[in-house]
């Protein structure tokens, strides 16, 4: 099974739906993250939960 990394990001009500657009696709395509979940509050402010998946190296033995 996978395992990921996760980031919190907190939009606020003031950020516009095509700014918070471009800052989560600055994350997906400069820091390989994903969207896992979104919460819209009533109040318009956003929590955002990205992942990224983890990639571990295996030590070659010689």
């Amino acid at each position: 099974m996978p395992e990921y990394e996760f980031r919190d990001v907190y939009v606020p009500r003031e950020v516009s739906r095509k700014e918070a657009h471009r800052l989560l696709t600055d994350h997906a395509e400069y820091g390989h993250w994903e969207l896992d979940r979104l919460r819209l509050y009533p109040d318009g402010s956003r929590r955002v939960r990205l992942r990224r998946r983890i990639i571990r190296q295996i030590r070659a033995t010689w």
